[in-house]
């Protein structure tokens, strides 16, 4: 059975989740995401949304000490955010998602059952339907279908680069292989007037070395 610390992350004064969310993509990124950020720059006093910094570090939206990881500011980035959010919430459920890759796709109801299948609690726990009622109003933020196209995209991306390397890249065979060789010739020529002695000399070249 799941100790109480394992339940998926959930608050349970849910109606501080698009608040906090609708906040952080207006603010500025802070260097650490703390509790005075949160009441002084978000402007949200209420200690009941204090709950969900924890919920943002389990889907990797923060880091253990409160900082801000690159899935946090594409959360910010309208053309990156729902898919950002699908992917946090796919690593915060992780259990979830072990038992049903397709959770988020679930009803209430069945959500709730595979809860309560997964962590032994009692039907009635207030727990569960907090954990419910976090998911659904983090999943309002979240676009699965953009998340698998973008992996998708991504996968595809690879695939062609590698292919184009491998066919940029021939396999060289030794008949296609070629020596060039080079070489400098350094003549002390004698201290003379005489042609002739320079004539002499360039022949011998010619015949012996540069034919």
């Amino acid at each position: 059975m799941y100790m109480p610390s394992e339940y998926p992350p959930f608050i349970n004064a849910t109606g501080n989740v698009s608040k906090v969310l609708e906040k952080i993509k207006s603010a500025q990124t802070p260097e650490r995401f703390t509790n005075d950020f949160l009441k002084t720059k978000l402007g949200i006093t209420s200690s009941s949304a204090v709950p969900f910094l924890g919920v943002l570090k389990r889907m990797g939206l923060l880091t253990t000490d409160g900082r801000p990881t690159e899935l946090y500011n594409q959360f910010r980035n309208p053309s990156q955010s729902k898919a950002a959010m699908a992917q946090a919430i796919k690593q915060g459920f992780k259990d979830l998602y072990e038992r049903n890759e397709y959770a988020h796709d679930l009803d209430r109801k069945d959500l709730e059952g595979l809860i309560i299948s997964m962590t032994g609690a009692d039907g009635k726990s207030k727990t569960v339907v907090a954990v419910v009622s976090t998911f659904f109003e983090l999943k309002k933020y979240a676009n699965f279908d953009q998340l698998e196209a973008t992996a998708y995209e991504n996968q595809d991306v690879v695939q062609q680069v590698g292919e184009y390397e491998v066919e940029k890249t021939p396999t060289l065979k030794p008949k296609d292989l070629k020596m060039n060789l080079g070489y400098v010739i350094n003549l002390n020529l004698p201290e003379t007037t005489n042609i002739a002695v320079f004539n002499a000399i360039f022949k011998s070249l010619k015949e012996h070395l540069l034919d």
